[in-house]
C-alpha cells in the first residue's frame, strides 16, 4: 500500500505541474511534509473542474456524479483505484477534512453544468464552494490538527480563496463568456462591460486580498512562504488587470509570463530568508 499511495500522490503532483506553474512554484516552497497533501487537493479539484469545463463530447452530469460517488466511497473505504481520488481520500482522512467542504465544492462544480448567469446569492454560493472551501481544505493540512488555529484562520483562508477565484473570473472573461456563455459577476452585462463595472469588481477583490494577507502572516512557519508566493502571484496579476481597459480584459486572457513568475519566486524567497516575511 505504501508504494501504491506514493504513486498516487506523484500522479497528483504531475497534474499540478502540468496545469499550474504558479501553484507548483508555491507548493515547492512549502515545508516538504506539506507537498503531497497539497498536490492531492489540487489534483482532485483540478480534475473535477475539467469534467465541467472541457469534456464536451461526454455526459458531464454522469461523469461528475460518478466522480462524487467514487469520492465518498473512497473516503469511507480508505482506498480507490482512481489515483487522484485515492491520494485525496488519504488527505481527507488524515487531516479530518469535513464532508461539508467536499459536498460544497462538488455542488459548485455541478452549478457549472446548469447556471449561466449568477445573481448575488448564487454568486456567493458558487465562490464558497469552488474556492473558499479549497482554502479551508488546505488550512486543515497547514494546521495539522490544531483546531483552535484552524478556527482563528478560517476567515482569511476563505478570503484568499475568494480573491484567487475572482481574479480567475476576471482573467477568464473571454473564455467563460464568449466560449461557455457564463457570467459569474452578478448584474454585469459583458456585452457592454464598462470601466465602472470593472472598478466595482476590483474594489471587491482588493478587500478580499487585504483580509487574506493578515491571515497569511499568521500561518504556521512551514506554510507561510508557499502561500505568500501564491498570494503575490495573484496580486501581481490582479494589479496588472486593474491597469488595463475593460475592452482589453474582454478580448484576451491576461497572464504573468513564466520568467516573471520565477523572478517573483526568487525575490520572495530571499525576502523570507532575510525575515522580511
Amino acid at each position: 500500500m505504501d508504494l501504491y499511495s506514493t504513486t498516487t500522490f506523484k500522479c497528483s503532483k504531475l497534474i499540478t505541474q502540468h496545469y499550474s506553474t504558479s501553484f507548483t512554484l508555491g507548493i515547492k516552497t512549502l515545508d516538504k511534509s506539506l507537498h503531497f497533501p497539497i498536490y492531492a487537493i489540487y489534483g482532485y479539484v483540478r480534475y473535477a473542474d475539467e469534467i465541467v469545463d472541457t469534456f464536451h463530447e461526454h455526459d458531464k452530469k454522469y461523469l461528475l456524479q460518478k466522480f462524487k460517488e467514487d469520492t465518498f466511497e473512497a473516503i469511507n473505504n480508505g482506498i480507490s483505484l482512481n489515483p487522484v481520488i485515492h491520494s485525496f481520500q488519504e488527505v481527507v482522512n488524515r487531516y479530518n477534512i469535513e464532508s461539508e467542504l467536499i459536498e460544497a465544492f462538488l455542488h459548485s462544480m455541478e452549478m457549472d453544468l446548469y447556471e449561466e448567469s449568477y445573481n448575488e446569492k448564487l454568486y456567493e454560493e458558487y465562490i464558497y464552494g469552488s474556492a473558499e472551501v479549497v482554502g479551508l481544505m488546505c488550512l486543515h493540512v497547514f494546521c495539522d490538527g490544531d483546531q483552535s488555529e484552524y478556527e482563528r484562520l478560517k476567515s482569511p483562508a476563505r478570503k484568499l480563496g475568494a480573491a484567487f477565484q475572482k481574479v480567475n473570473f476576471i482573467r477568464d472573461i473571454k473564455s467563460d463568456f464568449k466560449d461557455r456563455g457564463r457570467v459569474y459577476f452578478p448584474g454585469v452585462n459583458f456585452e457592454a462591460f464598462t470601466k465602472e463595472d470593472k472598478e466595482i469588481i476590483e474594489e471587491d477583490i482588493a478587500r478580499d486580498f487585504k483580509e487574506a494577507y493578515q491571515g497569511i502572516m499568521e500561518l504556521p512557519k512551514g506554510a507561510k512562504l508557499g502561500v505568500y508566493i501564491a498570494y503575490i502571484y495573484y496580486f501581481k496579476l490582479f494589479k496588472k488587470i486593474t491597469k488595463l481597459p475593460a475592452s482589453r480584459v474582454l478580448s484576451e486572457r491576461i497572464r504573468i509570463p513564466d520568467a516573471n513568475k520565477l523572478g517573483l519566486l526568487v525575490k520572495t524567497y530571499f525576502m523570507h530568508r532575510l525575515n522580511f516575511i
